[in-house]
């Protein structure tokens, strides 16, 4: 797409994408091949192995580069495989400053993979970016964060955050996986790489396991393009097609998911039953006006807890619900509930997850496109 001035909305449908030169089909091929033929050695088309190169990866690569406001995108087996790739960069003795509240899957990569291979993780709290300073120190190399934590929904200034990493000559990564290329555009506030569980709101229905990066860097792009081929972790076309499929209609379902995230939240804040509710659309919610200043809106991410902090009570709320399923993941068209300590979050000893204010009754809503008054609906049978 040679004008680069369309807006967000124009990008996500025609971004990295063109007519199949063969047929002029509209929509991208799934090129199902595992090897391209050469006139011969080194002479071909630009393809020679489907592990380092395919035309349907790539258009979604181009597609992913584009609305993070970057100029390179990879796409990998999955969200865990690209973060994977990321930390693969590091060697033994590198230290890495890591927010405290994040998924549970690269909690257990970092601290059960990495950690055996002499690389350091400090995991802390980071609503306030000063925090990061006194950890740096002449191994620090990295610095992680997420924004909108998961399942917390803790804002971290991601301009701040670079400015210290920067100072510091760090890499910043961002998952940007809870507030998608919609709502946030990292690069754009000084990260240097971000990574998205394409799973999730980038695929948007549930039907693909996925992985991304997007930077601006060349360099940074050659040595992740080269862990990406030489350890192989990478999607099939058909998880491309479905994700590139899944990213032109990004822009209507995240404003229906913020619409309904909205209304829940303050549905669930009304009820007498309703402990805390955390979304970060509401004012009080901390670091609020650091949300307001690097997102474009609020999402569908919440989480909350009952008033009577029972474990027990919460059990019975996530077998109730009937639109709202019972299952891993967020981001999709459908409606989810969780229970983030013995789901999504167990790996993270419970000492730390209570210590980081992840309590055992906690739920956690990915808030679907439904008719909002059903699932209102739905959580006031379920919750009573």
């Amino acid at each position: 797409m040679a004008n680069k001035n369309y807006k967000l909305d124009t990008k996500l449908i025609h971004a990295g994408v063109s007519p199949d030169p063969t047929t002029g089909a509209i929509m991208t091929p799934i090129y199902q091949t595992s090897t391209y033929v050469q006139a011969a050695p080194g002479d071909h088309k630009g393809y020679e192995y489907a592990r380092t190169q395919n035309p349907t990866r790539d258009a979604l690569q181009a597609s992913l580069a584009a609305i993070e406001n970057g100029k390179y995108g990879l796409c990998f087996g999955s969200g865990m495989a690209a973060t994977d790739a990321v930390v693969k960069l590091l060697a033994p003795g590198d230290e890495v400053i890591v927010s405290n509240d994040l998924y549970g899957g690269t909690y257990r990569l970092m601290t059960k993979i990495f950690a055996n291979y002499g690389i350091k993780f400090h995991f802390i709290a980071m609503d306030n970016a000063d925090n990061i300073k006194g950890y740096i120190n002449a191994n620090t190399k990295m610095i992680w964060i997420e924004t909108p934590t998961n399942p917390l929904l803790n804002i971290i200034d991601i301009e701040a955050a670079a400015t210290i990493a920067h100072q510091h000559n760090l890499l910043l990564v961002c998952d940007n996986t809870f507030a998608s290329p919609y709502l946030q555009t990292p690069l754009d506030l000084g990260a240097d790489i971000v990574l998205h569980s394409a799973t999730k709101y980038l695929g948007g229905h549930s039907d693909v396991v996925h992985g991304a990066l997007v930077m601006n860097d060349a360099g940074l792009e050659e040595r992740l393009r080269f862990i990406q081929n030489s350890c192989g972790a990478v999607p099939g076309p058909h998880d491309c097609w479905l994700v590139l499929r899944g990213v032109k209609t990004l822009h209507v379902r995240m404003q229906r998911h913020c619409e309904n995230g909205k209304a829940i939240a303050h549905y669930l804040r009304s009820h007498p039953k309703v402990g805390k509710v955390l979304w970060v659309g509401f004012e009080d919610h901390p670091n609020h006006h650091i949300a307001v200043k690097q997102m474009r809106g609020f999402g569908g991410m919440i989480s909350f807890t009952l008033k009577s902090d029972s474990l027990d009570e919460a059990m019975e709320v996530l077998k109730k619900t009937e639109l709202f399923a019972l299952a891993e993941s967020l981001g999709g068209v459908e409606s989810l509930i969780g229970h983030p300590a013995t789901m999504t979050h167990a790996s993270i000893p419970r000492e730390q997850r209570i210590q980081n204010g992840l309590v055992d009754s906690l739920i956690r809503l990915s808030v679907g496109i439904e008719d909002v008054d059903d699932l209102i609906a739905d959580l006031a049978q379920a919750i009573g």
